[in-house]
């Protein structure tokens, strides 16, 4: 017993006492916060907070621009969100969100027991005990010019705690990204999948490819790429961008002397056989869809001047269940062979032996005529005093007329010289203005015999296009779209003579699409087996959803798009056309504008 007496009649067990509290169990505030009523109207969603300094510099790593966005505005702020900081006067900052963080507001640790334990209590966190800070990329100024609204680089520094403002009119956003008020459709400005909305009717954003509307040269024929793996509705934005180079209204001046501006022909070569499809409606567009089309200005449904080419190789049969489109069969004349022999050389011929089977072939068809076919050319080999004349002679080696037999009797049978007319033949009906003329390879039974076939009817077109003394006029004076899917199958580098031949070809021709109204439209899920050479020369890169590595890296995006192509979404695709506009993610139309996919 004490001095202060004895207490153990109260005993020691805490629990019994009625006015002992656990301090775990304990309110997370001991204290009310003081309600402050506020006077005024908030605009904007933050300022630009000067904590760190405000700079803009030409080394874009050396910029400091960072905005303090109030708690009620969070949650709506996303990467790549578009914003308007206005200088004094009537000029505008135009940038976008490149970096999220929140800061503490008031100096404390909470990397302890007691922070971690309330936090797993409570329901959420008070905004406004921490900042929430939005990195900001200047993209352009916005100045007013004799009554139109231009753009230029940013070289203003705005002033501290200027309030900052979703940019939310049209004619900002698009002359901030540089985007064109017309041309082709491609779909709608999005950020993070979400589409971008305005305060205008409609309030989205169309994005489109400068189409020459105000000038300057269709980008088309610059050259497009459209890439995206399995699933990502690459298909189905080509087909739709393809229907908009249709739209009867379109056309495209060949040269100023002839004052012609016929309408451009488009060929898709097509080994899933999916775009003679677009001949028909879309069976699954609603009215809504065809308003909405209509009130945009799209070319929609099916494009009746359709017509599948369909190639006789060997005893491959077509079948068209899916589409109506008129079918046309054709074959491939061997006497195309004379000016490509690579069609026949395989893909293992040195440089020696492809010497040697440009001069067989010329020896060939200088005795048999351009009638000549592939059988007699094989009976013409087959002679065993040409071989010895040839060797004996010195012109060509016996080891070397052997290779190149070899090589010539082991392409696939049955692609030369089959019961339909020659394509040769049908140039007038294969490239018109306004018609889309499709070559499914589906049916093909072999991938080489495929491949024999597109390269063929390419280098046809190519070459004509190229030429200053052309066969075919038609080809020549008609602006031309060839549309080729799997494009890393037929333009895919390697080092051998065939394919630096076929490869230089379509180099020259990607070089000379402006001058000669020649637009190639390459569709791929390998990006980066399509060869250097002809990758350079494409100026807009439409890429989907990509899972490989080595895929996304080749297309070149720029980082802040790069690194979003894995996790889209089906339709979401980023942009990268340097000529027409900022780069910018987009949204496509959800629903196909013509017939799309199996029933």
């Amino acid at each position: 017993m004490s001095d202060l007496g004895d207490f153990s009649e109260y005993g020691t067990d805490e629990a019994s006492s009625p006015d002992t509290v656990d301090p775990s169990e304990t309110d997370e505030d001991d204290f009310e916060r003081v309600e402050v009523d506020e006077t005024g109207r908030d605009h904007g969603i933050g300022s630009l907070a000067v904590t760190e300094g405000l700079r803009i510099d030409t080394d874009s790593q050396e910029t400091s621009l960072r905005a303090y966005i109030t708690a009620g505005n969070r949650s709506s702020i996303r990467l790549g969100t578009y914003l308007l900081a206005p200088y004094p006067g009537n000029e505008t900052l135009f940038c976008r969100i490149a970096g999220l963080e929140y800061a503490q507001e008031f100096e404390s640790d909470d990397a302890t027991e007691i922070h971690a334990r309330r936090a797993m209590r409570s329901s959420g966190i008070d905004e406004r005990d921490y900042k929430f800070l939005a990195d900001l990329d200047p993209v352009a100024v916005l100045y007013p010019d004799g009554g139109e609204l231009r753009r230029r680089m940013p070289d203003r520094v705005p002033k501290p705690e200027t309030v900052v403002h979703h940019a939310d009119d049209q004619q900002k956003i698009k002359t901030g990204l540089n985007i064109p008020g017309s041309g082709v459709f491609l779909g709608h400005l999005a950020v993070g999948g979400e589409r971008v909305r305005t305060r205008a009717d409609p309030p989205t954003i169309d994005y489109r490819l400068d189409d020459g509307d105000e000038g300057a040269d269709p980008l088309v024929f610059r050259h497009v790429l459209v890439a995206g793996g399995t699933g990502s509705g690459k298909t189905h934005t080509a087909k739709n961008v393809l229907r908009q180079y249709l739209h009867e209204d379109r056309r495209y001046e060949l040269d100023s002397a002839s004052g012609r501006s016929p309408r451009a022909a488009v060929v898709q070569f097509d080994p899933q056989d999916e775009y003679a499809q677009m001949h028909d409606d879309n069976p699954v567009a609603t009215d809504e869809d065809a308003r909405s089309w209509e009130t945009q200005g799209l070319a929609y449904g099916g494009h009746e001047d359709t017509v599948a080419f369909v190639p006789q190789v060997g005893t491959a049969t077509y079948a068209a269940s899916h589409h109506r489109a008129e079918q046309q069969p054709f074959t491939i004349p061997f006497s195309m062979v004379r000016g490509n022999p690579w069609l026949v050389a395989g893909s293992q011929l040195n440089d020696n032996q492809y010497s040697a089977l440009q001069y067989l072939l010329d020896r060939f068809f200088d005795s048999h005529g351009s009638e000549g076919t592939y059988d007699e050319f094989t009976t013409f080999l087959d002679d065993p005093a040409l071989r010895e004349e040839l060797d004996e002679s010195g012109r060509v080696h016996e080891a070397t007329f052997d290779a190149v037999k070899r090589r010539v009797h082991g392409i696939p049978q049955g692609v030369f010289d089959q019961d339909a007319r020659p394509i040769t033949e049908l140039v007038e009906a294969f490239v018109r203005p306004g018609r889309l003329s499709v070559v499914p390879t589906y049916h093909v039974n072999t991938s080489r015999a495929a491949e024999m076939v597109v390269l063929a009817v390419a280098s046809l077109l190519v070459d004509q296009k190229l030429s200053n003394d052309p066969q075919y006029d038609r080809i020549k004076e008609t602006p031309l779209i060839v549309g080729m899917d799997e494009a890393h199958n037929f333009l895919a580098g390697a080092d051998s003579v065939q394919a630096r031949k076929v490869i230089g070809k379509f180099t020259e021709a990607a070089k000379q699409g402006r001058k000669e109204r020649l637009g190639l439209f390459l569709i791929t899920q390998d990006p980066q087996d399509i060869a250097d050479a002809v990758f350079k020369q494409v100026n807009t890169r439409v890429v989907l959803n990509l899972g490989d590595e080595d895929a996304i890296s080749s297309v070149n995006l720029p980082r802040e798009l790069e690194e979003k192509v894995p996790y889209m979404e089906r339709g979401q695709m980023a942009v990268y056309s340097p000529d027409n506009s900022e780069p910018v993610e987009v949204m496509g139309l959800p629903t196909c504008l013509t017939r799309h996919g199996r029933d």
